[in-house]
């Protein structure tokens, strides 16, 4: 199995990044996805959740209305969009697959909001 994040990076307030997990060796199709995200000092929370068939989604409440989680289930790939950045949202992002009692995490990709 893998699960693996990409396209963190520096950015200014304001500015957008897109997240991208691509995921291997289970059946990506009857898993939900779910971007975590975890900033110093602070537990782990859900920022966003997508069924296995992409048409319903769940959002934090601190990232409605900035945040879209969206999959490919072709490409066995999740994205979380991210807009108007604050630094608020600075954290290291994890991609998670679930169904029933797998679970699956990737290594964590990096986002950090700042001038």
């Amino acid at each position: 199995v893998q699960v693996v994040e990409s396209g963190g990076g520096l950015v200014q307030p304001g500015g957008s990044l897109r997240l991208s997990c691509a995921t291997s060796g289970f059946t990506f199709i009857s898993y939900t996805m779910n971007w975590y995200r975890q900033a110093p000092g602070k537990e782990r929370e859900l920022v966003a959740f997508v069924n296995p068939e992409g048409r319903s989604t769940i959002y934090a409440d601190s990232v409605k209305g900035r945040f879209a989680i969206s999959r490919d289930n072709g490409k066995k790939t999740v994205y979380l969009q991210m807009n108007s950045l604050t630094p608020d949202d600075t954290a290291v992002y994890y991609c998670n697959a679930r169904f029933f009692k797998f679970d699956f995490w990737g290594q964590g990709t990096q986002v950090t909001v700042s001038s």
